[in-house]
């Protein structure tokens, strides 16, 4: 069998004007078609080949989502080459590690910067710096870097984009895992993996071709790039390159989606905003809470007819103004990449707006399940997609299997072993029960703590429990092997007892032994640029207990009596 994900955009050349993409350049947004696409491929292309490039060969794309990544991207993998992509926002030193073990022969970058960065960090550490093609810059700076820009290597004319037929398990990517600990793994994904997982989305049939997608996840995520990208234009549904996180609230009013795929933060800090508003009137709280509570039962199919009238009511008066800060026309959500509070969905579910929660990982392409809009249950991340096999070990641990799961790790057979057994099952390391069909996530394997007195508990939950409380922006709890629970939290509350009550308000639901004992407070935000969170935002668990080590033997030595203030 041959085949080549570019294949997606090739089924739309019989229509040139079909607008695909929408991105905002020289101050307006701007539609871009199927024909201005396959020219900037073509264009791609030759100079791909101009640079002299072969098929099984690697170039690396650390730029912003936008047209630029997409033609790119297709005019690599329509070639037989191999895309590796880099984060923007991760650090010069890491990306030009990237570089170097996947062999890059070439990179595009957004900008000077960039370039700058891993060319030093390559010049650094030893090796020959790669050839660099910065998107936006000026020719004389560029060079001045020992770089070029794209405008002096794309040709003027590239003819027609050419789209070869490959076997099925022709290596298509190499995705880094922005790993928590230690150097990420190079993830190996085939044309057929990829394409596997884009056809069990669309199985599910909640994606439509008259869908508008935004883009706000970065296109090296396998999340986005395979649900917000692959999906959409094997649909011909249109796409909206949104301008960044700080510009999201102006994006969805200006280009009003219809989908989009989201991390949970985003809606952790809208609801926040909801609730900062509903504080100033009772009247206003009392009508939200009511408009949510008749909205689940609408959902579950449980309403009666005046039910669902009185709930259409409050939705114009309570909902409506809500969800028009979100574009007012979102009827798909796709949350990934952390778990969803389960409060936090029902939430918006009673608005009118699914949360859908699903779950994957890069080596699966990277979704394994999903919610349905027909069955959403906030709780678990939905049944596995078509295609798609689970089960879970004595232990506990989620293997699944399917034409989604990966070539392996490149260049690293030892680790592949430890994870892809002789059946094919994919060893995910994450804890879970299977329940009428549908997948619930208990945290991870290597997560779980285990304490001093015996007990377990994933953090992972009481953590999510514990950002329901505002005053908690970020939290890590702390109590492997110790005799309570510690919280490290990101907060600007200072008062040792104060932040202590507001925790275990919300801890009541969890065993005596799991209250927090002693809370560290910090006002400084774990993020990339301080090395405490990948680039997909995750946190690194072992690097912030190092960086806290001091005051957390501090207050275990001090015992469980806090201070009244920090």
């Amino acid at each position: 069998m041959t085949v080549n994900i570019a294949d997606f955009f090739a089924q739309h050349l019989a229509q040139r004007g079909t607008v695909l993409y929408r991105h905002h350049a020289e101050g307006a947004w701007r539609d871009v078609t199927a024909g201005a696409l396959a020219i900037g491929i073509a264009r791609w292309q030759r100079a791909f080949q101009s640079e002299g490039l072969a098929p099984g060969e690697r170039i690396a794309i650390c730029a912003r989502n936008g047209v630029d990544w997409v033609a790119s991207d297709l005019a690599a993998l329509g070639l037989g080459l191999v895309v590796v992509p880099l984060y923007v926002e991760d650090n010069a030193e890491n990306v030009a590690w990237c570089v170097a073990d996947a062999d890059a022969r070439l990179v595009i970058v957004e900008n000077i910067r960039l370039s700058h960065g891993i060319r030093s960090a390559a010049t650094a550490a030893g090796r020959t710096p790669p050839r660099i093609v910065v998107l936006r810059a000026e020719a004389a700076l560029a060079e001045a870097d020992g770089a070029t820009t794209a405008a002096r290597l794309l040709p003027a004319e590239g003819g027609e984009p050419e789209i070869r037929p490959l076997p099925a398990e022709t290596l298509a990517t190499i995705c880094y895992t922005s790993g928590t600990a230690g150097r990420p793994k190079g993830v190996m994904l085939s044309h057929g993996n990829i394409i596997a997982n884009v056809t069990s989305c669309r199985a599910t049939q909640m994606a439509r071709r008259t869908d508008r997608f935004l883009s706000v996840l970065p296109l090296s995520h396998m999340f986005e790039r395979t649900g917000g990208y692959y999906l959409p234009l094997s649909l011909g549904a249109q796409v909206v390159f949104g301008r960044g996180v700080a510009r999201l609230a102006d994006d969805l009013v200006a280009e009003r989606p219809t989908a989009m795929f989201a991390v949970p933060r985003i809606f952790e800090r809208f609801a926040t905003r909801i609730d900062q508003r509903l504080a100033a009137s009772l009247l206003e709280r009392a009508l939200f809470d009511r408009c949510v509570a008749l909205g689940l039962r609408v959902a579950q199919g449980s309403a009666s007819p005046i039910t669902q009238l009185v709930w259409q009511t409050l939705r114009a008066l309570v909902a409506r103004p809500i969800l028009a800060k979100l574009g007012g026309r979102l009827r798909l959500v796709v949350v990934g990449g952390a778990p969803l509070d389960p409060a936090l969905a029902r939430r918006f579910i009673g608005l009118g707006l699914p949360l859908l929660q699903g779950y994957g990982m890069t080596e699966a392409s990277p979704v394994i399940s999903v919610n349905l809009e027909r069955d959403n249950v906030p709780e678990s991340v939905g049944p596995p997609l078509p295609g798609v096999e689970a089960a879970t070990l004595e232990s506990g641990e989620l293997v699944v299997r399917g034409g989604n799961v990966m070539l392996g790790y490149w260049r690293n057979r030892e680790t592949t072993r430890a994870v892809l057994d002789a059946q094919g099952w994919l060893h995910t390391g994450d804890l879970a029960e299977i329940r009428s069909g549908k997948l619930y996530i208990r945290g991870r394997a290597k997560d779980i703590l285990v304490m001093s007195n015996g007990e377990k508990l994933s953090p992972q939950d009481v953590e999510l429990a514990l950002l329901r409380d505002p005053v908690f922006e970020q939290v890590m709890l702390i109590g492997e092997g110790r005799p309570f629970p510690v919280l490290l939290a990101v907060t600007r509350e200072s008062d040792e007892k104060a932040l202590l009550r507001r925790a275990n308000d919300q801890l009541k639901a969890f065993p005596r032994w799991v209250r927090v004992r002693r809370v560290i407070a910090t006002q400084e935000p774990w993020d990339v640029e301080s090395g405490l969170l990948t680039p997909t935002l995750k946190l690194k668990r072992l690097l912030v207990a190092a960086r806290f080590k001091d005051r957390i033997d501090a207050a275990y030595a001090e015992g469980a009596e806090p201070r009244g203030t920090d």
